[in-house]
């Protein structure tokens, strides 16, 4: 038996503006041709088939349509959802798809469900046989896909970080270990009634521990923490034939075990990528156990490359890249109007604001295409270290705005999308900073008013006080007469206290 096992494609992806729908498109067509040349009985697909949770509907067309092409090739395809997917959209198409011989695998098994819950159906959901065009069984699928913590553990109060990370550990050791064994009863008594020995296949999609750390860093790798679980210890793996793993976009063995491969994404998603020769995993199975693991190189379909240099000798790195670049293009007969993509970074220089015109100059003739231009890691730190010793003020001593505008200072923004950015964040800052003055005003000027409201029944009430008292007084020694100004005095009094309103606290306040 044959099989291709592939990951990371990463459909739908936009790279500093770009689209990689051509690449991705010329990738599965590629793809295609290896399964008839090579006779495939199996392609397994270990996470991350798009980039994001809401793929462009071009990049989900795309990979139906692979899949509808697939189908007359009597080749099996297994899909497994990684941290990128949605598992609501890959499981609304589930059940059509398995008609097309194609299985996807978005969720684990719920721990929540006891052993009399876990019947054969939902277990089939995760362990199942992969079968050939006659209908015999030629391996046991353990199908993981991306482990989500709340599948595989429950929380409980107290833990501390060490242990919440040994309990995670344990409990994804747990569920390959248990999957495993029920893979290994359905391989023992497909060997005793036909004879016949099959290979047990696990999956994957995590970080591995005996992977390379430059790699786990790549600039197009996100961090798949699972809760506090870094990553995962490659003897918790169960002792299957052959364990396909995803995430890791270069091709690599774990723990240098021949048997437990990432097999990287099939293009270079990012600049850091681009040396490195993509590639599929052709792996080979005989008398039910792993005889062969064979690299089969993806062609580069968009070059890519990464140019460091300083600013006095940008324009000969360029004319470097060109000579390098014509040479390929040559060699892989690439198309003649296809421009490479640039990453120019430079070792020098603090200030780049006329550095990428300068560059377009220099390259407006050149079939080249400049997508980036940043200061490297050190010119970063060293401007870094600077602006703190510019500045050496307390938090106490600036201003709402300063700490703002200080904290911008600290960050890179070169790039048109990221001085669009900063645009923004400047302009929300405003917006809300306006809004938090508005609401102090508010907030004072209410307290105003419901002190001065308070005061005011004091003094209306001591006055009333006052003018019955004397009103008293006056009927015992004066006549009608004498106790009309005292009256008027009163009403004069209640019409000014009536005359008091929010409105017009609220004015004498402003």
């Amino acid at each position: 038996m044959r099989i291709i096992h592939t990951s990371d494609w990463h459909l739908g992806q936009y790279f500093y503006g770009k689209s990689r729908a051509n690449e991705h498109q010329q990738f599965l067509s590629w793809l295609l041709t290896q399964v008839a040349q090579h006779n495939i009985d199996a392609i397994i697909v270990a996470g991350d088939i798009f980039d994001t949770s809401t793929p462009p509907s071009y990049a989900r067309e795309m990979y139906f349509d692979f899949i509808a092409r697939l189908q007359g090739s009597n080749c099996q395809l297994i899909v497994l959802a990684g941290n990128h997917d949605s598992v609501a959209m890959l499981s609304e198409s589930q059940t059509v798809l398995a008609s097309l011989s194609t299985r996807v695998i978005t969720q684990v098994i719920p721990a929540s469900l006891s052993d009399g819950e876990l019947d054969e159906k939902t277990l089939s959901k995760q362990v199942f046989p992969l079968q050939d065009a006659g209908g015999k069984t030629t391996a046991i699928i353990c199908a993981i896909p991306f482990v989500r913590p709340r599948d595989v553990i429950k929380s409980r109060a107290g833990q501390s970080a060490s242990d919440k990370q040994q309990s995670l550990q344990q409990a994804i050791s747990d569920h390959y270990q248990y999957l495993y064994q029920q893979a290994r009863k359905q391989a023992d008594a497909y060997e005793k009634a036909e004879g016949i020995a099959v290979p047990i296949i696990a999956t994957g999609h995590l970080t591995a521990l005996g992977v390379s750390i430059s790699d786990s860093k790549s600039d197009s790798v996100r961090d798949i923490y699972i809760g506090s679980l870094e990553a995962f210890p490659a003897s918790a793996f169960p002792p299957a034939d052959y364990i396909a793993l995803g995430h890791i976009h270069r091709a690599q063995q774990v723990a240098k075990s021949e048997h437990i491969r990432y097999c990287g994404s099939p293009i270079a998603l990012s600049f850091d990528e681009a040396k490195q020769d993509k590639r599929v995993l052709m792996v080979e199975f005989t008398s039910g156990k792993l005889s062969q693991v064979e690299d089969v190189i993806v062609p580069c379909f968009q070059p890519l490359y990464m140019v460091k240099t300083s600013v006095d000798e940008l324009e000969a790195s360029l004319q470097e890249t060109l000579v390098a670049f014509e040479k390929r293009q040559a060699a892989e007969n690439l198309p003649k109007d296809m421009k490479a993509w640039l990453d120019i970074e430079i070792d020098n220089g603090d200030h780049l604001s006329d550095l990428s015109q300068r560059v377009s100059e220099i390259a407006v003739n050149m079939p080249l295409e400049v997508l980036l231009v940043r200061r490297c890691k050190k010119a970063r730190q060293r401007r870094q270290a600077q602006l703190s010793q510019q500045d050496n003020s307390t938090l106490s001593e600036l201003s709402l705005t300063e700490v703002f505008d200080s904290r911008l200072s600290q960050l890179e923004w070169q790039t048109d999308e990221e001085v669009a950015r900063k645009t923004r964040l400047t302009q929300l800052f405003a917006e809300l900073s306006v809004e938090l003055s508005l609401k102090r005003k508010q907030a004072t000027a209410f307290s105003n008013e419901k002190s001065d409201t308070n005061k005011g029944q004091e003094t209306s009430t001591s006055a009333e006080k006052e003018a019955t008292t004397q009103s008293v007084l006056a009927e015992e020694e004066s006549t009608n007469a004498d106790k009309e100004p005292i009256i008027a005095e009163k009403d004069s009094v209640s019409t000014e206290k009536d005359s008091i309103t929010p409105e017009s606290l609220e004015q004498s306040n402003l």
